[in-house]
């Protein structure tokens, strides 16, 4: 029996399993670096990590690893159930949560490695977690798509740690009973997206007014696996902030208040960097289980139903 030691939390909903030992040696280098030796000859330990009949759909993993920048505690290689994510916000807190769980963080300062940069998040005495995402933008302004049966919409393309299509006015009712319809209209501007030579992107991010006292807006994400994210997305959250920043609606320093489909809450903020934001995300997590997994070689699913 392989043995791989978890911890499992979620973020306002949205479950990370992080993986504690027992994982694969990806060796050194930057972790941009090791994510392909992940993906190239490790892929299997994804699936059995988040991959029925262990997980499911809306799980994300995030592999503890050696920190290539020396300046860091820890590095994190994040991972869903169709691949691989630069950075994932809902799992970053998560997995600061339950490293504290573990004894292996205090509050203040932890400085994460992860594949698209170095990120500065603070534990907070009461659990909870901020961190200053990688730098974030908006590429384009206003794209048109072309929807089968809907008409012209028009998004924004942005970077908040992965690549989001944003669409504002879309017409939708961003409700847990519309989960169905919504992720059908998010797969056709997925669809529509990759069709205007736009590839790179792989979530659709949605926005509509928030029926909460002092929440500016309502999100639902659709992610490369066509799960929706139960929290309201620390990278898409960021990849809004880029928009808001950029059409001058949102002043450096100002809160913006971003909540989920399921109504959980982020807070987030930015500051300017050149012509790009530094977004700060805050939010809370909770520990659901801590559990040692077993890879049986006589399983025929033991590394996932694949």
């Amino acid at each position: 029996m392989q043995r791989i030691k978890v911890l499992d939390t979620h973020t306002g909903g949205e479950p990370t399993r992080l993986v504690l030992a027992g994982g694969p040696d990806l060796g050194g280098g930057p972790l941009a670096d090791r994510v392909m030796v992940f993906k190239e000859k490790h892929d299997t330990f994804r699936s059995a990590i988040v991959g029925e009949p262990r997980g499911s759909d809306v799980f994300v993993g995030a592999l503890l690893v050696e920190p290539h920048d020396k300046t860091c505690h820890f590095g994190l290689i994040f991972f869903n159930n169709v691949g691989y994510l630069g950075m994932c916000g809902h799992g970053l807190i998560g997995a600061i949560v339950a490293l504290a769980h573990a004894g292996m963080v205090k509050p203040g300062l932890v400085r994460i490695d992860t594949p698209v940069g170095n990120i500065a998040a603070v534990l907070g005495a009461d659990g909870g977690v901020s961190f200053d995402n990688v730098p974030s933008y908006r590429r384009h302004h206003g794209v048109e798509l072309a929807l089968a049966g809907v008409g012209n919409i028009r998004c924004d393309i942005a970077w908040g740690g992965n690549w989001f299509c944003l669409v504002e006015h879309n017409g939708q009712q961003l409700t847990l009973a519309n989960v169905a319809p919504l992720t059908s209209y998010c797969q056709r501007i997925r669809q529509a997206v990759s069709a205007a030579g736009y590839p790179e992107v792989d979530h659709v991010e949605l926005f509509g007014p928030s029926a909460q006292p002092g929440v500016h807006s309502r999100n639902f994400v659709l992610c490369p696996g066509l799960a929706y994210d139960r929290s309201p997305c620390g990278t898409g959250t960021s990849a809004k902030l880029a928009c808001l920043a950029a059409d001058g609606q949102l002043a450096p320093g100002a809160e913006w208040v971003q909540e989920s489909i399921v109504g959980s809450i982020f807070r987030g903020s930015y500051r300017p960097l050149g012509d790009r934001i530094v977004p700060t995300i805050t939010g809370t997590a909770r520990v659901m289980a801590e559990a040692t997994l077993l890879i049986d070689p006589a399983d025929p699913f033991a590394w996932g139903i694949r």
